[in-house]
């Protein structure tokens, strides 16, 4: 009896201990399975995007752009360099060129009018013959178009002419110095650009003297050289054209050639002021 009773007992006491051990197994499977559950993503949450398939394509790498150029170095925009201030020679551009002209000037101009070469509606001056290039904005011209006098910039801005060439500077080279005769020839360029903007302005030459002249006078042809070199430095700084002129009337010496001269040696006659209108009409205005 003791014996039944004991093994019993014994029965027991293993069904517990197996029922323990089970529910622990239990316990730990539920365990788990619930981490498991906790660390997927929610229905409702974001899904782990899929990763995109590789191509079997090789890529290219991606071109190469052109080198771009600053504007200043592009061959397509590069400033386009001023034309010379110093015209040279072209075709003979005609008659019809010198009738759009209107000459300005001294005594070594007013011959075209007096020898009756152009006519007097093209040739300004004052009624005294010349025009001192010190006394450019004193001194009044005969302005032929209503022949009453007026200032130079009042009759350029009246008559706007094409083109004008300039003549002046041949009594101021006795008594100007290189600053003084500057500063008043660009004065005078700077006001008839601003009374007449489209009218082509030309710079023309002081014409040479000849190896007879009176140079007690304060001019000669040293001087006349130097200023020719102020007036074409005139023309550059204030963007009008400078002609050479006085070229075509000297001597290899540098003298005007007596063949041109009305027996003064500083004044042309009719085949010099000829001369300088061919000089003008083959070295047009660019």
């Amino acid at each position: 009896m003791k014996k039944s009773m004991k093994k019993t007992k014994n029965d027991g006491a293993y069904y517990v201990w197996s029922m323990s051990i089970l529910l622990c197994l239990v316990l730990a499977l539920f365990a788990l399975c619930f981490a498991s559950c906790a660390k997927a993503p929610e229905a409702s949450g974001e899904q782990t995007p899929t990763p995109p398939a590789s191509s079997t394509e090789p890529v290219s790498p991606p071109a190469q752009s052109e080198e771009i150029m600053p504007p200043s170095q592009h061959p397509s925009t590069q400033p386009t360099p001023p034309p010379p201030t110093v015209l040279g020679e072209t075709p003979d551009a005609g008659q019809e060129y010198l009738d759009r002209f209107v000459f300005l000037g001294d005594s070594t101009t007013y011959g075209l009018q007096s020898y009756g070469i152009l006519p007097a509606t093209q040739v300004w001056t004052p009624t005294s013959g010349t025009l001192t290039l010190s006394r450019w904005n004193i001194d009044q011209i005969r302005f032929p178009d209503t022949d009453t006098d007026m200032f130079v910039t009042e009759a350029i801005a009246i008559k706007k002419p094409e083109y004008l060439l300039v003549t002046l500077g041949i009594n101021g080279v006795a008594f100007l110095e290189e600053s003084v005769f500057i500063e008043n020839y660009k004065n005078l360029v700077v006001a008839l650009q601003e009374a007449s903007p489209d009218t082509k302005i030309i710079l023309n030459s002081i014409y040479p003297v000849g190896v007879h002249y009176d140079t007690s006078t304060g001019i000669n042809n040293e001087k006349i050289t130097a200023a020719n070199g102020w007036i074409e430095r005139v023309a550059e700084d204030t963007g009008v054209r400078f002609l050479t002129s006085g070229e075509a009337l000297k001597l290899p010496d540098g003298t005007l050639n007596e063949d041109y001269n009305n027996g003064d040696f500083l004044h042309l006659n009719p085949d010099g002021y000829n001369l300088i209108l061919d000089y003008v009409r083959t070295h047009g205005y660019k």
